[in-house]
């Protein structure tokens, strides 16, 4: 992986291009993102780098976190993530990654948790079909059988039923970049990014292949 950065969603919009084509955009707010910690081959066993975004108040950290964030010489960070990046070992403490390290055009993969959607029906958690809506049906939006009878006497595990919706990591793949905005830290990517507004979205370089 060559590149990665942390964001926050701020919502979406849409733009123009020259001819006067619409486009639907989520605007991403991009880092910047400071260098916490360096990992090595010598030392962890594997190359990689720890980055903090989003600044957070000292009364709001414990004091082992303080004294990691004291020692790489970064103000203290609400996101803490890792990266296992190329030529990671080559980077310093409090290096910042901006993102300007994407530019228009580029495919990402982007990750976040999804909006919960609390306990729901197996009609709109799973796009179960309703039974007959006439009076005398009795049987509209559940589940309808779960299982046999005495044999096996039981539900097999995976049965699609009710239950908890969303709130669940997704990472939607081969998103494009529509554009940048390295003064305002500012990623426009085309379509849809999974979560709620304000949410932690990690955006990296995808790992589909470009034919």
């Amino acid at each position: 992986m060559k590149k990665a950065i942390l964001a926050t969603k701020v919502g979406m919009t849409q733009i123009f291009n020259e001819d006067g084509v619409l486009t639907p955009v989520t605007v991403l707010q991009a880092g910047p993102c400071v260098v916490t910690q360096v990992k090595t081959q010598d030392n962890d066993g594997y190359s990689a780098v720890q980055v903090g975004f989003a600044d957070k108040r000292e009364k709001l950290v414990n004091k082992p976190v303080k004294g990691h964030f004291d020692k790489a010489g970064v103000s203290y960070k609400r996101f803490v993530r890792e990266f296992k990046l190329e030529g990671a070992e080559e980077m310093a403490l409090g290096q910042e990654i901006k993102c300007d390290v994407f530019a228009a055009g580029d495919k990402v993969d982007a990750t976040a948790i999804s909006k919960g959607k609390g306990f729901q029906g197996a009609i709109k958690r799973h796009g179960q079909s309703r039974g007959p809506m006439a009076h005398g049906s009795k049987y509209h939006r559940h589940a309808g059988s779960n299982g046999a009878a005495s044999d096996p006497s039981k539900v097999f595990k995976g049965k699609k039923m009710p239950g908890q919706m969303g709130h669940v990591k997704v990472t939607v793949q081969n998103l494009e970049v529509v554009s940048v905005d390295a003064e305002n830290n500012l990623i426009l990517v085309k379509g849809s990014v999974p979560g709620p507004k304000k949410s932690l979205v990690t955006i990296k370089e995808t790992v589909k292949t470009v034919k």
